[in-house]
């Protein structure tokens, strides 16, 4: 055995690792009211599961259903725990680690899998709005146990078990499709090259029909409650509208994905890789497909990224484990040094949940917190109660949003998507004036001294300005929450 992989931990320490690697930094975020506001939006579609009501009924969100049940799943065992969500999610992180070791391993060798695998939990965990746990999260941790079982277990069983773990990445988040859709394509071709053409169909079917029938599972209920078009229309037709949306910055998409790819034709002509390697074309195709579904929505945000890293990092290690057997102990201090300093956003939060048990007598810190004692406190009306922002606060006072647009505070601006669950008011002037006219919420928050929505969303916050300046007063300021009370 290379005597360099002394240095790296024998495999049945290498998820345990990675585990305590991503909680070390992770969890000081465990206490914080939100971390992105799509993760505040997922509880409460999961809380809403839990209280009887199938997704897209009561509250909505673009998302396919197994984004919530996940949400709903930890809610319901375990009750409303911040600590439980952010624990799963930190589990999440670390399989979906190990799932990249194991690939990087099998490709180069353990010392750049376990390379890979502790990458993927930082970058999972760090730069960014991705702390909490995100649909991107959930996706990987599917797609990628999906890639492992299709390229280490060439058996029915592997191919039954990805079949079920590409399904269920497609009802996370419908965007799996194209990398799907070219990993998946490029395989099937392989299934014919390889076998005869019986036997290539029975592998497409062991692996197919499993998916299948996932997202026939989620469908189930809608069809049971007379609610297939609603099913339908959420799951498919508003994540397409969404792409097609008004917020997006293709030039900064197109210059990821052009970075990217000459990244990854750099390595492949500088190494013994080839494409007709069969898990280097999956993971090329993923990595592909997945700046695919960046360019055809115009949108690469922080989390959006957690779906290009796990493929990436499998490539990236493979690169110069093909030509150096292994790099790692030459530079093992210079790594350990590194990696010491990466995680500083969490050293940062680390102080401060020290610094707000101190001040307040409590670890758990964020508006999402103290706007709701307030309301309390005061003895204030919070039915109905309108958040603009911080709106897992509606979770701490067990209150709803008072439309299902508002689930999402941003959903209320996208007039795109209003076709498809709320036929009722088709644009987003008429959805706040319903709002704000006729519902009436005593209580509006929003951020102090910012305006209602983002600021190129012009229109809308002249006419909450107007709104405001009409019929509120700003009753006060708790931290960086703005309370407005309806005076008439």
């Amino acid at each position: 055995m290379n005597r360099d992989l002394k240095l790296v931990p024998n495999r049945r320490w290498v998820f345990p690792l990675l585990f305590l690697a991503a909680f070390l930094i992770r969890f000081p975020f465990f206490f914080r009211d939100y971390v992105d506001r799509d993760e505040s939006t997922f509880i409460l579609v999961g809380q809403a599961w839990v209280d009887g009501f199938l997704p897209y009924t009561e509250l909505w969100d673009v998302k396919p259903p197994l984004t919530f049940l996940f949400f709903a799943g930890i809610i319901y065992l375990f009750g409303k725990s911040f600590i439980a969500i952010r624990l799963a999610g930190t589990l999440v992180v670390a399989v979906t680690a190990w799932f990249t070791y194991d690939l990087t391993r099998r490709e180069t060798n353990r010392g750049w899998g376990f390379t890979a695998g502790m990458g993927c939990v930082m970058l999972f965990s760090l730069f960014g709005s991705i702390q909490g746990v995100m649909s991107e999260h959930l996706l990987m941790a599917a797609y990628m146990g999906g890639l492992w079982f299709l390229i280490t277990q060439e058996n029915t069983l592997g191919r039954l078990l990805a079949g079920i773990l590409f399904g269920i990445a497609l009802m996370i988040k419908i965007n799996a499709a194209l990398p799907l859709l070219l990993a998946g394509g490029w395989w099937a071709i392989q299934q014919f090259r390889g076998y005869t053409i019986s036997r290539a169909i029975g592998h497409l079917l062991t692996a197919g029909i499993p998916g299948i029938l996932v997202i026939a599972m989620t469908l189930f209920p809608y069809w049971q409650a007379g609610k297939t078009q609603l099913w339908w229309d959420s799951v498919i037709q508003a994540p397409l509208a969404y792409t097609e949306g008004s917020a997006s910055s293709p030039l900064g998409v197109w210059g990821l994905t052009l970075a990217v790819m000459a990244l990854l034709l750099w390595g492949l002509k500088s190494t013994r890789i080839r494409f007709g390697h069969t898990p280097t074309a999956l993971f090329l195709l993923t990595v592909v497909g997945v700046l695919w579904s960046f360019i055809q929505s115009g949108r690469a945000n922080t989390h959006y990224l957690i779906q290009l890293y796990p493929a990436l990092l499998i490539l990236l290690a493979a690169f110069p484990g093909r030509k150096f057997n292994d790099g790692i102990r030459n530079y093992r201090w210079a790594l350990v040094l590194l990696i010491a300093l990466i995680p500083v956003e969490s050293y940062l939060e680390y102080a401060n949940i020290i610094k707000n048990k101190q001040e307040k007598g409590t670890y758990f810190n964020g508006e999402g917190f103290t706007v709701p004692a307030y309301i309390q406190a005061e003895g204030l009306e919070s039915e109905k109660i309108l958040f603009l922002r911080y709106h897992i606060g509606y979770w701490v006072l067990d209150e709803r949003p008072p439309v299902k647009t508002a689930t999402h505070p941003s959903n209320l601006c996208k007039d795109e998507m209003f076709p498809y669950y709320n036929p009722e008011r088709s644009t987003s002037e008429q959805e706040l004036k319903y709002l704000m006219e006729t519902i009436q919420p005593p209580l509006v928050i929003t951020r102090k001294g910012r305006k209602a929505f983002d600021r190129d969303r012009e229109s809308e916050n002249a006419y909450m300005d107007r709104i405001f300046e009409q019929y509120y007063r700003l009753r006060d300021t708790v931290d960086q929450a703005a309370i407005w009370e309806r005076t008439k």
